[in-house]
């Protein structure tokens, strides 16, 4: 799976998309931001790959919480790709977590492709899945683990939220080994 892209911009297609040159191979990225950069550009995009039996369609995202955002919003029913990426691209990611944690299911039901049954869904789905600042995650390291064992945990799928939740007020054996089984173990319960 691709997860990040440096490259070149070559184009933006009719659909809205970026074509980016990496080392030679044009990639077309269907970007979350309204602000595109501008022709021969250098970018670095943090890649969410949708593989279907039709197509391999990639996404990109300008920060990792922009992505965990965008998969956040996809656990919803009746939220595909291209409606998460319209999310995105409506309302910063702070926008959005403010107005999920506040209950403002009209301000979420502006985003074009979501009407008032979805938002609700949205905000029934995501309550307490951001942080009350409005944020998703910082990226910073979660103050009482170990910065390898966070990592080892991402590696295997879990989010920095999951994990922040997960290990909230657990404090951890010094034995990495022993560390990572428990976070594990934790982890499976929640």
């Amino acid at each position: 799976m691709i997860g990040w892209l440096n490259g070149r911009v070559l184009h933006q297609l009719k659909n809205g998309a970026l074509l980016v040159d990496v080392q030679g191979v044009g990639y077309e990225v269907h970007v979350a931001t309204n602000e595109l950069p501008p022709f021969d550009e250098l970018v670095e995009l943090f890649i969410f790959t949708v593989v279907r039996e039709d197509a391999i369609q990639l996404f990109g995202f300008v920060s990792l919480d922009e992505r965990e955002f965008f998969e956040l919003l996809l656990v919803t029913p009746g939220v595909g790709p291209s409606t998460a990426l319209g999310a995105l691209r409506t309302m910063s990611v702070n926008e959005l977590a403010l107005a999920i944690e506040s209950d403002d299911v009209k301000k979420v039901a502006t985003i074009p492709g979501i009407g008032p049954k979805t938002a609700s869904r949205i905000v029934l789905e995501l309550k307490g899945k951001v942080m009350v600042d409005g944020t998703v995650d910082s990226g910073e390291p979660i103050e009482h683990l170990d910065g390898e064992i966070e990592d080892a945990l991402r590696a295997l799928g879990y989010t920095s939220h999951e994990i922040r939740d997960a290990l909230r007020d657990t404090q951890l054996p010094e034995d990495e080994s022993m560390a990572l089984r428990t976070a594990l173990q934790l982890l499976r319960r929640s």
